[in-house]
């Protein structure tokens, strides 16, 4: 599965980060800390060239604990400071302001030393759409003054956000990269709702997502359906169409005829997934990036 989805507004966007760059004094790289490898934009290192970088693991409440512990280890082993946060709820947001004071504390030390009074840190934010952005931006500022949506995306330009006397943020629209050229990161994306639906085969994207819950989290999975007799792996698609067919059973995903709407069963896993009602979930892990 090779996935294209470039709209225009996110050609637009790397050009006007590019642009504002000089402005900036600190990039705020945002993940899904379900997905921290995949979601993030390969065009950033080439974007924001050598300005320090915070990178952020947002929808950490939604993600598996040990395992967002261990993609903070591999963050840190390539020279990336992190940061676990959960913007919806703003777990982990009021100490962004610190955070970026200690990437940047020999710059503003020599400030202090010349005399000068160091102004406000200037941030940009930068992640793949659906990542939370807007809802961060929200949270820090305490009120609703960026669009937020459920959907990929929703920002289309870009907007100076002041918070308090010392940080200010530059918001710009998702970006993706032109295509996936690893189908696994595309899959994972698509899990996650960070690709339009109607770009992919949702059932599809369910059978992946079924072989990475049953091979890690069968127990949860299990729980949640109530299925019986769940294999520790799926060898294959057949074997997790099958997992599909079951879960559209229990839940009652059926048309005329008895057979099992599989789009329908599909649409209720990802849902689960994405609301966080399948319980904390991790999709990929550094051992598998190392690879």
């Amino acid at each position: 599965m090779t996935i294209q989805w470039f709209p225009g507004h996110m050609t637009r966007a790397k050009r006007q980060i590019e642009e504002k760059l000089k402005l900036i004094d600190v990039v705020f790289e945002l993940l899904d800390a379900r997905i921290p490898q995949s979601s993030r934009n390969p065009m950033v290192d080439e974007i924001t060239s050598t300005k320090p970088r915070l990178v952020l693991l947002n929808k950490a409440d939604l993600a598996d604990a040990d395992q967002t512990a261990e993609w903070s280890r591999y963050f840190r082993s390539q020279g990336l400071a992190t940061h676990a946060i959960d913007a919806n709820a703003g777990s982990g947001v009021k100490e962004l302001a610190s955070k970026a004071k200690e990437l940047l504390q020999e710059k503003i030390q020599k400030q202090i030393d010349k005399g000068m009074k160091p102004r406000p840190i200037r941030a940009l934010i930068v992640g793949i759409p659906n990542v939370g952005k807007s809802t961060l931006i929200n949270r820090l500022a305490g009120r609703n003054i960026a669009v937020t949506g459920d959907r990929p995306g929703v920002t289309k330009g870009q907007q100076w956000i002041r918070f308090g006397g010392e940080l200010e943020l530059l918001d710009t629209p998702g970006i993706l990269w032109p295509k996936f050229d690893d189908p696994v990161a595309g899959f994972r994306l698509a899990a996650t709702g960070a690709i339009k639906e109607d770009v992919l085969h949702l059932d599809e994207v369910a059978c992946f997502v079924l072989k990475v819950l049953v091979e890690n989290y069968g127990s949860a999975l299990s729980e949640r359906y109530g299925l019986e007799g769940l294999p520790s792996e799926l060898p294959d698609m057949q074997a997790a169409i099958q997992v599909l067919e079951s879960i559209g059973k229990r839940r009652g995903c059926i048309v005329s005829g008895g057979h099992v709407d599989y789009e329908k069963a599909a649409t209720l896993l990802l849902r689960d997934l994405r609301s966080g009602k399948l319980g904390r979930m991790t999709l990929e892990s550094p051992e598998e990036t190392n690879k």
